[in-house]
Order: C-alpha cells, then sequence, then structure tokens
C-alpha cells in the first residue's frame, strides 16, 4: 500500500481494543484523532512512545484529539500493556496487519542487516471528517507527540 499523504480519506478502522471492545475509527467522527501504529507492546522503545502520548493526553484531549495506538499484539498483551504503563487509551489488536497495511504502516523492512516484514511505525493526525490532517512515517518514538503538536499548532494558525 502506498503512503497515505494529507486530504486522503482515512482508512477504516474495526478493531478490537484491550477490553475486547470493536473500537471503529467512525466512532469519532466531529474529532481529532491521532492514531500511532507500534511493532510490539511493553518493548523499550514502544513503551516511550506510548508513555510519551500519555503524559501528553490531557494536553492533547484540551485540542479535542483522541488517541488510539494499533500494534499486532492480541488484545490481552494489550490489556497487560495498558495496565503495567496506565495508559489509559484504546490499544487495538491487528495481528493480521489488515489495517496497518491500509495505512501503509506494515512493509518491509530492515532489521539487524535483514529484510522483514513488520510495522513501519507510524502516526497519523485525523481531523473531524475522517481525512488525513498529517502522516508520519518511520517516525521515532520520541518524535510523535512533538510532531503531532507541531501539526495542531500550524492548523490553529491556517
Amino acid at each position: 500500500m502506498a503512503e497515505l499523504k494529507a486530504g486522503d480519506t482515512a482508512p477504516d478502522i474495526q478493531l478490537p481494543d484491550q477490553n475486547g471492545k470493536l473500537v471503529r475509527l467512525a466512532d469519532y467522527k466531529g474529532q481529532k484523532v491521532l492514531v500511532y501504529f507500534y511493532p510490539k507492546a511493553d518493548t523499550p522503545g514502544c513503551t516511550k512512545q506510548s508513555c510519551s502520548i500519555r503524559d501528553s493526553k490531557a494536553d492533547l484531549k484540551k485540542v479535542g484529539v483522541a488517541v488510539i495506538g494499533i500494534s499486532p499484539d492480541e488484545p490481552e498483551a494489550q490489556k497487560r500493556f495498558d495496565q503495567k504503563y496506565d495508559l489509559g487509551f484504546p490499544l487495538l489488536s491487528d495481528p493480521q496487519h489488515k489495517t496497518a497495511a491500509a495505512y501503509g504502516a506494515w512493509g518491509e523492512k530492515l532489521s539487524m542487516g535483514k529484510k522483514t516484514m513488520g510495522i513501519i511505525r507510524s502516526s497519523f493526525l485525523v481531523d473531524e471528517q475522517g481525512r488525513i490532517a498529517r502522516a508520519w512515517y518511520k517516525v521515532s518514538p520520541e518524535e510523535t507527540v512533538p510532531k503531532a503538536r507541531e501539526a495542531l499548532a500550524s492548523q490553529c494558525n491556517d
């Protein structure tokens, strides 16, 4: 799948969260959503990324932004991750990689000198109409929140 860009319609999301509840992107119509894809729950980079989002959750909420995390982990692993770090937002299970592929966040990557298929750490700011406002591929765990804040600030200045 090609990378998404600003103005594209955000692909549909219909996945179970860490509590087994089906979460749909359509449930968030009328509000902005930060959707981020991470390779594996409770690994160092994914923990750093998710905790930085957790720590910014109140600020994001003030400007009307909800958060959804997505990885190939099963709901039980997502629940343990959520509980261990008190993340407090939906962590969706995409073990078949269909949603990740639709977002261009599943593909070939280089890991320890070998080409493998996996999650390409990515984040997306989806606007109130369900369109991609911004997309970041190969984003570092530390960049997710600053890039979202920068995008939100530029929207306020437009």
